[in-house]
């Protein structure tokens, strides 16, 4: 290997220096909160303490009259607006009916916070409590409230909504495949198992910050959210502003876990913004984001699947019950489900399969994305079931899933042939690094150990990209994207593509974001697409610029301004697999667990970012750990008490195991140099993990997250 290839091969082998790593630890790097305009305004919420309720009527006199108030408004300035991702049914500002605990009726903007958060308090609102359906069972029962009567007015963009079983369903959605009944008759046993997941929250560390301002006949919007043209799209159709006459501006992200895709300050402030001609700033509470924003989805899932007598699976069917709250808005898919809510028995071979998922409307808090969504609750029912068969054949776990796992040309719970991973070579990689071993010797009388085992599966991200790459004086080049961080580092990623394909040093590569009236659309982080999409999408850039330099018989080091636009279109199925082995203890006196030993093997294809990819993947260790051991938004009532981030528990580095991390890149993906994704990777398996490992230590079976002290005691032999 010489000259271009070498050098690109030593530049992706070494450790990476993150592009905005300086201005992040220097303070310099600005976010939404940091953006201050002369004459800002802050804004304040007036909220229902009901979690269904009629407005009967709104008095803001008194509110309008304190000093430093400069305007108050209700849903009756902004009916009928709606907003949304996909479904726009989530109204600005309520005008008729509340539907959760935090929806929001009135919105003031004052010359300070405390001036609004006081004017909040003085506006006066009469409420007719109505019957709150508080259970995705419930609302799907005959005479079941209907949440959303005027649900056919709703905008929903890029398609048309499917048609319905019943007017609470926000979703839903059903797959077959296979002669499923003749699976089952012909099963040596059929096993039938359901298990509950509560809500959680993404638990980022910047809360959501907005500013908007009118700029002449354009709004200007500064704003957390990660996806900048949809959301100009988002606000273009809820408030009947073209699209062109909207710039948003999304810089630096502090964390987003899946849950800044969704904005709901935006819509409001731009009617404030018109109605004070001044700039309208909301910064959120940890509170307020706890109550009033996207949660992941809670969810029941019952699985049944019959198998032959040595253990092989013959049929599958399941039923995803998913709690969508009271608005589907924060949903972007067009099924208005999680996005992987039909992935039951991922990752194993299953030739007849029926699986149904369904989103209900609910009057608690609106669900929407999180960090791989749908998939820790489907792989915590699947990994499970999968565990608890096993043992009922008296089969080794692992061995029973080096039977079943998926191999290339299987058909998988999808009903399509399997191309992605080598799962024995995955599984066999697993049992020796992870040194897996039967839990016969228990280790003295205090404490019990065991072996746990998932795997799971996550899709190369799809989508389409495109950005400008230009040459620049003294050899260097400029990448101009649209993209946004937030702390994944995407463009340090960009920065190592082009500087690879160019054969020129990271430093002579820049990469700049602009906002959404300088850059090519882009569809924005999410989705797993950021490695595969937007990264081909430089790569392409690079090699356009390669084959123009090629044309014009120039060196980058002399070329005249050149400008190339670099496009790609990611839209193959392909997934990848991963799979964990944990080890824990089990106090048999209080039934509290702790993990000793960690093994995650994950095929992650080629390696681009080697620093930032195990931080993906401890990371998603980490947000797996802390969702199956101690996370819960847990809600009375319709109404959150687990209201701050001390409540709500997180794991710190305390919390963490040692983690053992094995690699497998012989497995190229779609993505730039056969790259893969690895950012919602590796966390939803995790749950299950837990579960299967205490199980085999103590014999307990919990089936719900989190998997706790109290629930493991409570299921303790006696």
């Amino acid at each position: 290997m010489t000259g271009v290839a070498e050098r690109s091969a030593s530049i992706l082998d070494q450790p990476e220096y993150r592009v905005e790593g300086r201005d992040k630890v220097t303070g310099a790097a600005r976010y939404a909160a940091d953006v201050v305009m002369p004459g800002m305004l802050q804004a304040a919420y007036v909220t229902s303490p009901y979690a269904h309720a009629r407005i009967v009527s709104i008095d803001v006199s008194a509110a309008r009259a304190l000093p430093g108030v400069r305007a108050v408004i209700t849903g009756a300035d902004t009916k009928p607006g709606r907003l949304g991702r996909r479904l726009q049914d989530w109204p600005i500002l309520c005008w008729d009916r509340v539907l959760f605990i935090g929806d929001r009726v009135a919105a003031i903007a004052a010359d300070t916070a405390a001036i609004a958060d006081e004017a909040a308090r003085l506006v006066e609102v009469e409420y007719e409590e109505l019957p709150a359906v508080l259970d995705a069972d419930a609302a799907l029962a005959a005479g079941a409230p209907v949440l959303h009567p005027d649900a056919a007015n709703y905008a929903f963009l890029g398609g048309t909504r499917a048609q319905r079983s019943h007017p609470n369903v926000q979703g839903q959605a059903l797959h077959e495949h296979g002669d499923v009944e003749a699976g089952f008759r012909t099963s040596h046993k059929v096993y039938e198992h359901t298990f509950t997941l509560p809500r959680t929250h993404q638990a980022y560390i910047e809360p959501r910050a907005t500013l908007v301002w009118l700029d002449g006949e354009t709004v200007r919007v500064v704003t957390t959210n990660k996806a900048p043209f949809a959301l100009r799209q988002h606000m273009s159709v809820a408030l009947g502003v073209p699209e062109p006459r909207i710039v948003v501006d999304a810089g630096h992200i502090g964390g987003d876990f899946g849950g800044k895709g969704l904005s709901i300050d935006e819509f409001v402030l731009y009617h404030l913004a018109r109605a004070t001609g001044r700039p309208v700033r909301a910064l959120t509470r940890y509170a307020d984001d706890l109550q009033a924003t996207n949660t992941r989805h809670a969810a029941t899932i019952t699985l049944r699947t019959g198998v032959d007598a040595e253990g092989r699976i013959l049929a599958h069917t399941s039923r995803v019950l998913f709690d969508g709250g009271a608005y589907a808005a924060g949903k972007p898919v067009i099924t208005l489900m999680p996005g992987d809510a039909m992935l039951t028995l991922a990752g194993y071979r299953v030739p007849a399969a029926r699986v149904e998922a369904t989103t209900v409307y609910t009057n608690q808090v609106p669900a929407g994305h999180a960090r791989a969504p749908g998939q820790p609750q489907n792989a915590f029912a699947a990994e499970s079931h999968i565990d608890l068969i096993a043992r009922d054949l008296a089969i080794d776990p692992l061995e029973f899933r080096e039977r079943n796992i998926v191999r290339h040309g299987d058909v998988d719970v999808t009903g399509k042939p399997w191309h992605g991973t080598d799962g024995p070579a995955l599984l066999a990689r697993l049992r020796t690094a992870s040194r897996y071993g039967p839990s016969l010797a228990r280790p003295n009388q205090v404490n019990w150990w065991g072996w746990g085992v998932a795997l799971g599966v996550r899709h190369v991200g799809r989508g389409r990209a495109s950005m400008v790459l230009r040459t620049l004086a003294g050899g260097r080049v400029e990448l101009r994207t649209g993209v946004s961080d937030q702390g994944g580092g995407a463009h340090t990623l960009f920065q190592r593509i082009v500087a690879a394909e160019l054969s020129i040093p990271l430093d002579r590569v820049a990469v700049s974001r602009g906002t959404t009236d300088a850059v090519l659309s882009d569809p924005g982080v999410g989705g797993s697409r950021v490695t595969p999409v937007q990264g081909s999408a430089a790569l392409d850039a690079a090699r356009k610029l390669n084959a123009k330099l090629a044309e014009l018989g120039r060196s980058i080091d002399d070329a005249s301004e050149i400008e190339v636009t670099g496009e790609a279109a990611q839209e193959t199925h392909e997934a990848s697999t991963y799979a964990y082995a944990l080890r824990v203890t089990i106090d048999r006196e209080t039934g509290s667990l702790k993990i000793d030993d960690a093994t995650l093997v994950a095929d992650v294809g080629k390696v681009i970012n080697p620093v930032a990819l195990r931080g993906q993947l401890e990371g998603g260790f980490i947000f797996g750990l802390g969702q199956a051991v101690m996370e819960e938004l847990r809600v009375e009532d319709g109404r959150v008490v687990t209201a701050n981030l001390g409540d709500y528990k997180l794991p710190t580095i305390a919390d963490a195991p040692p983690l053992r991390i094995e690699l497998i890149t012989d497995h190229p993906g779609p993505g730039p140099f056969g790259a893969k994704s690895v950012g919602e990777l590796a966390n939803p398996a995790v749950g299950a993990a837990v579960a299967n490992a205490v199980q085999d230590a103590c014999g307990a079976r919990v089936m719900s997250l989190p998997v706790t002290a109290e629930k493991i005691w409570a299921e303790l032999p006696k």
